[in-house]
């Protein structure tokens, strides 16, 4: 029970091992699915057919009998909206509730779906269930176009779509922040003026609860979850310290990596965060990328460019919109070091990249003659 009237009939799913094909998810994953139960029953959205099974059964648990009267579609995305067609077929009388773009988004996922029987809503209208009166607002772009958030205004509760989700099953034990912000940068990163558009909305709202479509339902220190969105939404820095991400080929990049962590720690540096990109989660070392104010890239030359895994690396901050920061670079090249230019370069089509220099060029193994140049760039990455 999230509260008298609404009960939860989501699914957790421990077994997938990728989210959207690409995301690691060691917990699993939550597909949250909500009821309003009032004069008129309200479902808000659905989960994905991977547990459709469980799905059907909690919402035949909890509707005793009764008929949906509404079924609200907040995200078409198939992870929340597979069950669409099913429920449709075994409720002939249920309205299908969505803004212009959330139907013409169906028709791509369900050509045979019936919408005769639709309710077309846009920002600030209304649908009353009787005690609850449900506002509709609009959040394109948050992730995808068609997407709205619903607000009741009898028990404060806003329903958020993707917003405030995370990883995990709805049991995991770990932090909210480090996978909420893991799920947002990645899934969410690029649309930050979108999601500050609709924060702005939000705060003309009393919200007491937050019911996301992944993850766990927020009830508490609410304020803590807006902060966050607000920080992230906005590239600012979160925490206060200096993110190394390198791609080494035989350990030598790697070597000299670890002891710049060493020597910035050294100097007083309150947080270091050290990733291989070649063997680590790229969703993590994105993450990390926007969490901290300052990053060095440590990568070999190769191919007259780059090593692959930082290119790639670099590609995905690009498509997430990174910004605002402070970054250093670190080559290895043992006959024509080309690292540096090749990420100079990908980073320049960024917005508001400070390169420090000096750039650290080494020549195969890390030698005691390397060391000044290191000390000159710590120096240099920490009194930016």
């Amino acid at each position: 029970m999230i509260t008298k009237d609404i009960v939860y009939v989501g699914a957790d799913d421990k077994d997938l091992d990728l989210f959207e094909g690409q995301y690691p998810v060691p917990n699993g994953v939550s597909y949250n699915s909500y009821v309003i139960l009032d004069e008129k029953i309200a479902v808000m959205d659905t989960v994905d057919k991977r547990k459709t099974e469980e799905f059907l059964a909690n919402l035949d648990k909890v509707l005793a009998g009764r008929q949906p009267d509404y079924l609200v579609v907040n995200h078409v995305e198939p992870d929340h909206a597979a069950n669409i067609q099913c429920l449709q077929e075994k409720y002939p009388d249920m309205q299908l509730v969505g803004n212009a773009k959330t139907f013409q988004m169906l028709l791509l996922y369900f050509p045979n779906l019936d919408l005769s029987r639709s309710v077309t809503v846009k920002e600030g209208d209304t649908l009353s269930l009787g005690r609850h009166t449900l506002h509709f607002v609009m959040a394109p772009m948050v992730h995808w176009p068609e997407v709205m958030m619903t607000y009741d205004d009898c028990d404060k509760v806003l329903f958020s779509a993707d917003g405030f989700g995370k990883f995990g099953a709805l049991d995991a034990d770990e932090d909210w922040d480090c996978e909420a912000r893991r799920y947002y940068f990645n899934i969410v990163g690029k649309y930050g003026p979108q999601v500050q558009a609709v924060l702005k909305k939000a705060a003309g709202l009393d919200i007491q609860i937050i019911c996301p479509l992944h993850g766990p339902v927020l009830k508490e220190n609410l304020g803590h979850y807006l902060e966050k969105y607000d920080i992230w939404s906005s590239y600012a820095v979160e925490s206060e310290g200096v993110f190394i991400a390198f791609a080494s080929i035989h350990g030598h990049t790697a070597q000299a990596a670890e002891k710049l962590a060493a020597l910035l720690k050294s100097k007083g540096c309150p947080k270091v965060v050290v990733a291989d990109l070649t063997r680590g989660d790229m969703a993590e070392a994105l993450e990390d990328a926007f969490r901290y104010g300052k990053m060095v890239l440590a990568a070999v030359s190769y191919n007259a460019g780059v090593m692959p895994a930082m290119e790639d690396f670099l590609h995905h901050l690009k498509g997430k919109n990174f910004q605002k920061r402070t970054v250093a670079l670190m080559e290895n090249g043992s006959w024509a070091p080309s690292a540096a230019r090749t990420m100079k370069e990908i980073l320049s089509q960024m917005k508001e990249i400070t390169v420090v220099e000096p750039t650290v060029t080494l020549r195969g193994a890390f030698k005691e003659s390397d060391m000044p140049a290191m000390e000159a760039l710590a120096d240099a990455i920490l009194h930016d």
